[in-house]
């Protein structure tokens, strides 16, 4: 994978992006790439977990890479939209406990990954969480309202999809956005520390769990055919 890497580490499955000169911004290249990880860790024998980190000094991702599909075709744009949705789909009802690390800023299409896992590590003291969709009038489809009302504060989230506010690592954590967050030195171990406590959970019986408790994903998923 050219934008990302996948490794096993002491049973965690950890996605490290690494396309930093683009910001891990989304194209279609970097949808398949997310989709060929999550097809690894659901072939994999045995319980585990999904850590998506990055080591970007400030940036996790700024979400689509506006440029590049603005010069796409009609097709193009299609088929990205519907590899985003997949995306998204298939993490938040992923066949394994998932945790993402945010280093830094997290913005519009990388709040919204974020929000489709089951838990979020924010660095403390820098980078910033936002859905700035409002400011570049683009709308939700209805899949991606699913994910971001997974986040549990629902006048955080209305305030970040009305207003496009962006929240810093202590207001994530004070408005529930985040489970918690950590000082930049600390942020990688808790962040692979959660993981692996969360690796040795039944697999099966997690996701059933979880799952559960995400039925709208469930019913808009099964609609769109994911």
């Amino acid at each position: 994978m050219s934008t990302m890497d996948l490794s096993v580490k002491e049973g965690v499955h950890v996605l490290t992006l690494t396309n930093h000169d683009n910001e891990n911004t989304f194209t279609l290249d970097v949808m398949h790439e997310y989709i060929s990880a999550f097809n690894v860790l659901d072939s994999y024998q045995g319980d585990t977990a999904l850590l998506i980190t990055c080591e970007h000094e400030k940036t996790f991702s700024t979400g689509i890479n506006l440029e590049w599909l603005l010069a796409e075709d009609e097709i193009g744009k299609q088929e990205f939209s519907r590899l985003f949705n997949l995306v998204m789909y298939r993490l938040a009802m992923l066949s394994a406990p998932s945790v993402v690390c945010i280093n830094g800023n997290a913005y519009a299409g990388a709040a919204i990954l974020a929000a489709a896992a089951d838990f979020r590590v924010m660095r403390a003291d820098r980078g910033r969480f936002c859905l700035p969709e409002i400011n570049i009038k683009m709308v939700f489809p209805p899949m991606i309202v699913d994910i971001i009302n997974l986040l549990p504060n629902k006048h955080a989230l209305k305030t970040m999809a009305l207003t496009g506010r962006a929240y810093t690592g202590l207001e994530c954590k004070e408005f529930d956005i985040v489970d918690s967050i950590y000082p930049t030195e600390e942020l990688q171990q808790q962040a692979f520390t959660l993981a692996q406590e969360l690796s040795q959970k039944d697999r099966t019986v997690y996701t059933t769990i979880r799952n559960s408790l995400r039925p709208d994903v469930a019913r808009h998923g099964s609609a769109l055919g994911l």
